[in-house]
């Protein structure tokens, strides 16, 4: 009961912190004309990444390590393994796929970027190729890359030539790549490894431990990303000269959250949606606020064995990889995005050019890392992939300047379904891998 109650206030702390902070945020954008003062932005950025983002990061690496190798070790038999990874890659995969169908259906049918102001289009786009900010650098350095640069990313990650080094570097599937091979072994050697499995159990409920901490500090840290985020770009963005564009996003999403995944919970999770929603929202809430998924992961985590009902299996196995390759919310924004863009510009697509935003927007959302705006840098590969089998004239990769000052406030709802996802994942496959 003392469980439930302080869960209950958690909650309604970090509501509160999140709601406080947009309207603090708001009411400093609106005091300086949308030109808040640095000081204050990066005091209330220091204050959120400082005192809560850096803290989950700083638990990150060492509990995806742990729980993948506590989360295959207690599957144990390698067929039950295969099993259990086949048909979670096989949700992963789906669930994208689907999303990336449902965002190219609305895009197409509301064509958003057809009534754009031409001088909207252009300033924006002169604005990001003289802009130096972190993400105009991110998008800029990403071209070139394609569709085979995107291949070689994934399985450059997946095998590390050394992952202590992307560990401390802070890549995650690097370190998910060698955590699983090691558990597998681990498995394998029978009695010899049950003292370095007692150890790894205790390192990760530890790990555990220190994240119940951690997240009493949320409502101090959501209040302050969302004055940081609202403070600088400002709610009425959302009805600005992209008001149809963010219509098109959010529409798909909502339905991806509300109507697609829970269909998909209830038949084979069988479990209800709202009461599973509502076991999340500490998660939900917290990826609204700090908009990047692995920064979520131990909340997610967190509250899917303890209040969502999931088995430490799954949990352990499933949201850890969810967190970096399953980005059911990223694949739709970047079919709409990419789809919108080439329509502020008047260049047709056909089916065959849809057919490659779908196929490489899934997979660049694959390699998209779990930090604030990724699905921005990985566009460039759809951009890049779909002006490969254009015969005319070619997107330039600036035009991406249109959508970069609203992207911000959109990746805190894609996030949202990111880890919506990962959490009806790790409830279905519970099913298959029970404690």
């Amino acid at each position: 009961m003392s469980n439930n109650r302080n869960a209950l206030l958690l909650t309604i702390l970090i509501l509160i912190g999140l709601i406080a902070g947009a309207v603090v945020g708001q009411i400093l954008f609106n005091k300086y004309d949308g030109n808040v003062p640095t000081s204050i932005v990066d005091s209330f950025e220091f204050v959120g990444q400082t005192f809560f983002m850096s803290l989950l990061k700083m638990v990150l690496v060492p509990l995806v390590a742990t729980s993948v190798i506590v989360g295959v070790s207690s599957i144990g038999d390698s067929g039950q393994l295969g099993w259990v990874g086949t048909a979670t890659l096989i949700y992963y995969f789906s669930t994208m796929l689907v999303a990336v169908t449902l965002g190219l259906f609305l895009v197409t049918t509301i064509s958003p970027g057809k009534g754009i102001e031409e001088s909207f289009r252009d300033s924006q786009v002169q604005d990001f190729e003289g802009g130096n900010s972190t993400t105009s650098e991110r998008v800029k350095n990403a071209s070139g890359t394609g569709l085979i640069g995107a291949f070689k990313n994934i399985v450059t990650q997946m095998v590390p030539k050394n992952p202590l080094k992307s560990a401390v570097n802070g890549e995650i599937l690097p370190v998910i790549s060698f955590s699983l091979l090691f558990g597998i072994a681990l498995t394998m050697i029978g009695d010899a490894g049950k003292a370095l499995q007692d150890v790894i159990n205790s390192a990760f409920a530890t790990i555990m431990k220190l994240i119940e901490w951690i997240l009493w500090l949320a409502p101090i840290g959501v209040f302050a990303l969302m004055v940081w985020t609202v403070a600088r770009i400002g709610l009425g963005s959302l009805r600005g000269p992209l008001f149809y564009y963010v219509v098109t996003v959010l529409a798909g999403l909502a339905i991806h959250a509300i109507v697609i995944l829970p269909i998909v919970l209830v038949i084979f999770g069988r479990a209800n949606p709202a009461t599973y929603a509502w076991q999340m929202r500490e998660a939900l809430m917290t990826a609204y606020a700090t908009d990047s998924s692995s920064a979520t992961l131990p909340v997610t985590m967190e509250c899917a064995e303890k209040q969502g009902g999931c088995s430490r299996r799954a949990a352990r196995f499933v949201l850890p990889l969810g967190a970096t390759i399953n980005m059911d919310g990223t694949a739709l924004y970047e079919a709409v995005a990419v789809v919108f863009l080439f329509q502020c510009f008047g260049i047709p697509l056909g089916p065959s050019e849809l057919f490659i935003v779908a196929i490489t927007a899934t997979l660049a959302a694959i390699g998209a890392a779990g930090i604030p705006s990724a699905g921005l840098v990985t566009m460039v590969i759809v951009v890049e992939a779909v002006n490969n089998s254009l015969g005319g004239t070619p997107l330039s990769l600036s035009a991406v300047g249109i959508i970069l000052g609203i992207d911000r406030l959109l990746d805190m709802f894609r996030t949202v379904v990111n880890v919506w996802g990962d959490a009806v994942g790790a409830k279905i496959i519970s099913r298959i891998a029970p404690d």
